[in-house]
């Protein structure tokens, strides 16, 4: 595969544009620091520098304004405002628009950069004025007195690694000034021991200018991670300005230095602190990690055809390797996961920016918390899960969080808060959207389903079977429709979407106080560890994370239950389902059945099957579209003798189940 420069700066400018939206966003709280400035001014002179070297004029040109504008705020002309965030806000947006524009061109954003000329106090900027400006962002040169500065400048021996060319740099630092530079070549080895990639000079600078030390900096802003950068004022002014050496060529000691005295310099064997924490990353391509995880799932169906060979054949010499690859598998399967995982956070920082707009066509003061940021899932679910998260936020900035006055009225603080939190719990992830708004009303919610037909008049459910009725479809207890939504009105659509994944969706809501919504998910899709049983003759498979214990049920303990399937287990009685009865399978029973006990929405019950045969790897395979109807099962797998064993959902089995027991209805089979 060819490098593609243009594609390689699109990937990485739409990193420095979600760093761009999470810092403008962090302006608004209280919390920000001069370092969030810092790191609004690096992303957008990375994108302009980098803009212009790959021929794209007009984002380098937008970009500029922007910059200009930061560099104001950064020396404090400028304060931080609401009506700053919003201006960064939208010229990441445009910017954005012109990255996924054909020829990154067209609209050059006037309007918006007459804005940015009227905040930072220069209404005259236009897009034509700095258009074609591709030399490299230096702070420009006050008409103040000038000043000297020593510039000390010691690189890392590794700099040179990552692209970076100090002649380069002194370029840059004489456009400020006159300056002087000198090298120090004190430390380059002997010929046998230079290695061709390694910076072994420093420098000592100095330079006339009459530019302030932060225009300065902003020379070695990319730099000075991988190196000692020391800038002090010096009194004395500098001589003329001799060419730059450049590592590798001869250099000639210059005449004796100024009578200050030069800071000591670092010694050359010792690395900066920040380079000993750079992680080497590679960009892999999703459909390559897709291919890998298909690969893994099928060398893990022929590695159980080969154990299963192994047992029925009974050779001594096969049983050790065959061990040994059976580890060697699982480790790899293990690895090979650990790939397509990634943090969670990478889907709530969309979030930030979402309630931030949300909050202002409301007319709401909504904060948005995340916890737990950094728990992990499968990137398959994460590409599947930002849909039903928005939808849940929007309700709960629409219909959860009152506005400023009513919360006011009820004692309430003026802003709402939503947190939105991750954790594990087992093999499974927990996903949380809370908020501290008007909460459920019951009675609203009996009134619906009242009138839909739902339940008759005067029943009484209960309080779980009343907030199950809001993941109905169609159900809905807004007073009006709104642009945004309405709590309930697509929550079977969430609830579907999450149990597409395998997971469970609950609600929790306290009138007055606010409202929970936990997502349950599994932390990956591809394979899992699952308990092997046989119904019937058939196997089966439920995912091992389900499953908690499983205890004997004999023919006594059936009749002790007088025609109610309830098992006691250490003084619980457990209610449990008959697969026998709900997947119509004829036969005898054995004596001593097995009843499997799972969990699901902090409930357990049982699952009665013949026997149980084990743990299994087991790479999950779809079913196909003429099985789509058949709810109680999730997928398929291979066993080792070729057999097809379906993997049970213990959710939809309650679901048909409940269904099979409500009144006036007709028992299902799966």
């Amino acid at each position: 595969m060819s490098y593609n420069p243009l594609g390689t700066f699109r990937l990485e400018a739409a990193e420095l544009l979600d760093e761009i939206e999470q810092a403008a966003l962090s302006l608004d709280s209280a919390g920000w620091t001069q370092e969030t400035i810092h790191r609004l001014f690096r992303a957008f002179h990375t994108i302009k520098g980098s803009g212009a070297m790959c021929g794209l004029d007009a984002v380098a040109g937008f970009t500029h304004h922007v910059e200009s504008l930061l560099d104001r705020v950064r020396d404090g002309s400028i304060p931080v405002t609401p009506e700053l965030t919003g201006v960064v806000l939208q010229a990441r947006d445009h910017i954005r628009w012109l990255l996924d524009s054909e020829d990154a061109g067209g609209d050059a954003g006037e309007a918006l950069i007459a804005l940015i000329g009227r905040l930072s106090e220069d209404p005259g900027a236009t897009a034509e004025a700095v258009a074609a400006e591709t030399a490299p962002a230096v702070a420009p040169i006050d008409d103040g007195e000038p000043r000297t500065w020593r510039i000390l400048f010691r690189p890392n021996p590794s700099i040179l690694l990552f692209g970076t060319n100090p002649a380069a740099l002194f370029k840059d630092l004489r456009s400020l000034g006159s300056c002087q530079i000198e090298a120090h070549t004190g430390d380059v080895p002997p010929l046998d021991r230079i290695e061709a990639d390694h910076c072994y000079l420093w420098w000592t600078v100095l330079l006339d200018t009459s530019a302030e030390e932060a225009a300065i900096r902003d020379v070695f802003i990319f730099v000075e991670d991988d190196a000692k950068i020391d800038i002090e004022r010096v009194s004395a002014p500098a001589v003329d300005a001799a060419p730059a050496p450049v590592a590798g060529t001869p250099v000639r000691e210059p005449a004796p230095a100024p009578p200050q005295p030069i800071p000591a310099p670092r010694p050359a064997a010792t690395p900066a602190p920040a380079a000993k924490a750079r992680e080497s990353t590679v960009r892999v391509p999703a459909e390559r990690l897709d291919r890998l995880v298909n690969l893994i799932g099928e060398l893990v169906m022929n590695q159980s055809r080969l154990a299963r060979a192994s047992s029925e054949v009974r050779v001594a010499e096969y049983t050790a390797p065959v061990e040994e690859l059976s580890r060697l598998i699982a480790e790899l399967r293990d690895h090979v996961l650990s790939i397509r995982m990634l943090p969670i956070g990478t889907l709530f920082g969309r979030f930030r920016r979402l309630v931030h707009d949300l909050s202002a066509e409301l007319g709401k003061d909504v904060e948005l918390i995340t916890q737990g940021a950094e728990t992990e899932l499968d990137k398959s679910i994460l590409d599947q899960l930002g849909e039903p998260l928005v939808h849940c936020l929007r309700n709960s900035l629409d219909h959860g969080v009152e506005s400023p006055d009513e919360r006011a009225e009820r004692g309430k603080p003026r802003r709402g808060t939503i947190r939105l939190t991750a954790s594990h719990e087992g093999s499974n992830v927990v996903v949380s959207i809370q908020d501290d708004g008007r909460g459920i009303a019951r009675k609203a919610v009996l009134a619906k389903a009242v009138e839909q037909g739902l339940i008759d008049a005067g029943a009484n459910p209960a309080d779980r079977e009343i907030l199950d009725m809001i993941l109905l479809p169609g159900f809905s207890t807004a007073r009006k429709v709104s642009n945004v939504s309405g709590r309930g009105v697509g929550m079977d659509a969430v609830k579907r979407a999450i149990e597409n994944l395998r997971g469970t969706l609950t609600l929790a809501s306290e009138e007055g106080q606010g409202t929970t919504i936990s997502l349950t998910l599994p932390l990956t899709l591809a394979i899992i560890e699952g308990l092997l049983f046989e119904a019937g003759g058939g196997q089966f498979i439920v995912p091992m994370a389900s499953v908690t214990e499983n205890v004997d049920l004999t023919a006594v303990e059936r009749q002790r239950g007088n025609g109610r399937n309830l098992i006691s287990v250490r003084g619980e009685l457990i209610p449990y389902i008959d697969l026998r009865e709900m997947f119509g399978i004829e036969g005898r029973r054995p004596p001593v059945e097995r009843v499997l006990i799972v969990r699901h929405e902090n409930e357990r019950f049982g699952l009665v099957v013949d026997r149980v045969l084990g743990t299994h790897q087991t790479v999950i395979q779809s079913l196909g579209r003429f099985y789509r109807r058949v709810e109680v099962v999730s997928g398929a797998t291979i066993m080792g003798d070729g057999r097809v064993a379906l993997i049970v959902d213990p959710p939809a089995i309650v679901r048909l189940a409940n269904r099979s027991r409500s009144p006036g209805r007709r028992p299902e089979r799966a």
